[in-house]
């Protein structure tokens, strides 16, 4: 029997033991899509307790301490910090299975050096020891806080995507954007229709869903081309269902664990999109990532069809991603990747996260690439070749994503 999250934590055999000590475990990070604040990164910001770092904005944890009956007031509410960390403690036990039990525990022994299990009975002591070492919107809302940033009056479509094109060049260092697209579209327009769609959403009119797919495909493709252009990669998050319960969107707003998967088609709209930018040669290099498993072998498909045989992994199907962030969920991906492209070309793990705390997420995934890998040649389905095998570890963990990003 292994030890609790012990030296051989998912690593399921010899080779790959070997491939995480000698190829992964030393390897840099790169952390190119989070939800961290870059004036906390900026400030240096520290931490007044353990709850403030844990607890504060991470709609992962509260969505398990509802299910284990904790009441609001315990986590996003009026209670104190230590009350909510002793909340915190009583639901982890309960929680043997989830990602959370794992990273909980990693956090508290690469950060704090506690290899304690957190529970009711262990909570008072680590709440001390972890405390002492911490002491060492609308429319057009939206497009005014676009305009004020970009300093550029925005009274058309031409000066939307002027005040867009504006705020990529500003970040002249960039390498990556990021586009929520919870429901993948598509649909043919020009720029003179999205313009009067554009007006039509900024006067405060309602617009009809087919002009909304028309007015974000316009601008999509107009993004491509810029992203194409200063070699940015461009990254969809797809099919995510959100703020499915209005009560609690009402009482307590967006992003506090009330989103969910969605099942919308995004084969033949994806296609579309990526095609239509191809077809200009201003499809960027592009990351794929949705919610639903389900599409895992629609993108793993559909990337190939988009790579230009000059880009190494040029279209990428991204890391498993929120409520696949898992062992099975990871494995579902590298297996989808694995058997319709280049796993060796994947650019690896992403934290995804709003909390400082969450780097040990690397850890988990790294042990599994090892573990698939050392599997296949356990198995004599890859050569035990630790030139060749160590090499794709190394890619996957760090090297693949430099590249990429030129980083």
């Amino acid at each position: 029997m292994k030890a609790f999250m012990g030296a051989d934590f998912l690593l399921d055999n010899e080779i790959a033991v070997k491939l995480y000590r000698e190829h992964a475990e030393g390897m840099p990070i790169i952390d190119y899509h989070c939800h961290l604040s870059p004036k906390e990164i900026y400030e240096n910001k520290t931490f007044a307790t353990i709850t403030e770092a844990w607890l504060y904005g991470d709609h992962y944890k509260w969505r398990i301490m509802r299910a284990n009956g904790v009441e609001e007031r315990c986590f996003t509410g009026n209670a104190s910090d230590e009350e909510k960390f002793t909340a915190w403690a009583k639901t982890v036990p309960m929680a043997i299975g989830n990602p959370l039990y794992s990273w909980t525990h990693l956090e508290l022994q690469r950060f704090f050096g506690i290899h304690d299990v957190l529970n009711e009975k262990t909570a008072p002591f680590i709440w001390k020891k972890t405390n002492d070492l911490l002491q060492e919107e609308g429319f057009a809302e939206w497009v005014q806080a676009l305009e004020d940033a970009a300093g550029i009056s925005i009274t058309s479509y031409k000066t939307f995507l002027e005040a867009l094109e504006s705020r990529v060049r500003f970040f002249h260092a960039g390498r990556v954007s990021d586009h929520a697209l919870d429901q993948m579209v598509y649909a043919e327009t020009t720029e003179d229709e999205a313009a009067g769609i554009f007006a039509a959403g900024l006067s405060g009119r309602c617009v009809p869903f087919e002009d909304e797919k028309k007015f974000k495909t316009w601008t999509l493709q107009f993004l491509c081309g810029l992203y194409a252009e200063l070699d940015w990669a461009m990254q969809f998050h797809i099919n995510a269902l959100r703020n499915t319960n209005t009560r609690m969107l009402i009482t307590l707003g967006p992003d506090t664990g009330y989103d969910s998967i969605n099942d919308e088609h995004i084969a033949k709209p994806l296609a579309q999109l990526l095609n239509s930018a191809a077809m200009k040669q201003q499809l960027p290099k592009t990351i794929l990532y949705s919610l639903n498993p389900n599409d895992n072998y629609i993108i793993a498909s559909m990337m190939n069809s988009f790579q230009d045989g000059k880009t190494p992994g040029k279209i990428q199907f991204g890391t498993a991603w929120w409520f696949n962030d898992t062992k099975d969920g990871m494995l579902q991906q590298m297996k989808a990747l694995s058997n319709s492209g280049l796993f060796s070309r994947f650019i690896g793990m992403l934290t995804d996260s709003r909390s400082f705390l969450s780097y040990t997420r690397h850890v988990p995934i790294r042990r599994i690439v090892c573990s698939l890998i050392g599997t296949w040649a356990e198995n004599g389905e890859a050569p035990y070749d630790m030139e060749l095998l160590g090499g794709i570890v190394e890619g996957i963990c760090y090297r693949n994503a430099q590249e990429y990003f030129r980083f």
